[in-house]
């Protein structure tokens, strides 16, 4: 075996582990290795959304989970829009600077959503709608633990 060969497979090994072990939020790494290459600390997952597990340091990654967990546990309801998806919170459940919190992580993982913060209703609602290009809607699917939402998105 060639050591380029072994030290890839080691670093999808790795990133597998971190994964598997909670941390990072990238459920996508399941995806089979054909689909994903290892390039400097970053997951290629068909070859266009990938999510960068060195972003953040050991504080901020478990400080990101925490917000993670409490974003996909609080959200009142999850609605498919035309481009993607988006997450709606009463505001006693979660605040509009936790959600720019995680957002603002998230965009240095994975920095191919396109992140849209609103506050609405005169301010009894918080929204987070994740957008972005292709396909986007399948990673969000996968990442986020959602079924297909409606054939009829709007």
């Amino acid at each position: 075996m060639k050591n380029g060969t072994l030290v890839r497979k080691a670093g999808v090994a790795a990133i597998a582990m971190l994964s598997a072990a909670g941390a990072g939020t990238t459920r996508a790494l399941a995806m089979s290795q054909s689909q994903e290459s290892a390039k400097n600390g970053a997951v290629v997952v068909e070859e266009r959304y990938f999510c960068n597990v060195k972003a953040l340091n050991a504080d901020q990654r478990k400080r990101h989970e925490e917000l993670t967990r409490k974003l996909l546990a609080k959200h009142r309801e999850v609605v498919e829009t035309e481009k993607g998806y988006e997450f709606q919170y009463a505001p006693e459940d979660v605040s509009v600077a936790e959600v720019a919190e995680w957002v603002g992580a998230e965009s240095k993982c994975c920095p191919f959503f396109d992140f849209h913060i609103d506050l609405e209703k005169q301010g009894r609602l918080v929204c987070l709608r994740l957008t972005g290009g292709t396909n986007i809607k399948t990673f969000i699917r996968s990442e986020f633990g959602l079924k297909e939402l409606s054939p009829n998105a709007k």
